[in-house]
């Protein structure tokens, strides 16, 4: 038997996945609606998708696990998304391809109330994505993302210097885009984060 060949998920694999991912679909629905982060309940989640409390907490023991989960599989989506985009068309250089990737979270945020609830509150006072999953996707993962596509397009050195700089932008850029989305009127919102992708492209690229 040819041991690389790809292992068969077994049915158990099968059933609990689906779980899993019943209960992450039934959090974000409650969320999209309208739900408060603070007032859902493990019990509501687990009546909306259809399980026992007990049911859910063998795969989740909390519900920041919840909330990480979803925050986790919003970011993964959001990197499929901008993968598709980036194919596309091809920013012209780097400032250009940081404006793309900030446009696009705008817009994958805008169009996934739950997430952008988690990400940022409901009115853009308070986040609910633990700071280790924050710190270990975004700080790390989509980071190094970033970087390896820059230095790869555009002939930028994947230093040690460059990814802390990265760094502090992310940081700084989160905090932006959490400012943008406080502001009620989308004109307000907007001239913001034109100035953030300044802000950003200039201490990054220097223009």
């Amino acid at each position: 038997m040819n041991s690389d060949a790809p292992r068969r998920r077994s049915p158990v694999q099968e059933r609990s996945q689906g779980t899993v991912q019943r209960v992450l679909s039934a959090a974000s629905s409650l969320l999209a609606g309208g739900a408060a982060v603070e007032a859902l309940t493990t019990a509501q989640i687990a009546s909306a998708a259809g399980l026992s409390v007990g049911a859910l907490y063998r795969f989740f023991p909390d519900k920041q696990a919840i909330v990480d989960a979803i925050a986790v599989r919003h970011m993964e989506s959001f990197q499929e998304r901008l993968a598709g985009i980036l194919m596309a068309a091809l920013p012209k250089d780097a400032p250009s391809f940081l404006g793309t990737v900030i446009d696009a979270f705008v817009a994958y945020l805008e169009a996934n109330p739950d997430f952008r609830i988690l990400a940022f509150g409901a009115a853009g006072g308070g986040r609910y994505v633990s700071r280790p999953t924050r710190d270990d996707y975004a700080g790390v993962k989509v980071a190094a993302t970033i970087q390896e596509f820059v230095a790869g397009a555009f002939d930028i050195e994947a230093s040690d210097s460059f990814a802390f700089r990265l760094r502090i932008a992310t940081e700084i850029g989160d905090r932006l885009l959490a400012f943008a989305f406080e502001q009620a009127n989308p004109a307000d919102r907007a001239r913001i984060i034109t100035e953030a992708k300044h802000l950003l492209a200039t201490y990054l690229f220097g223009g």
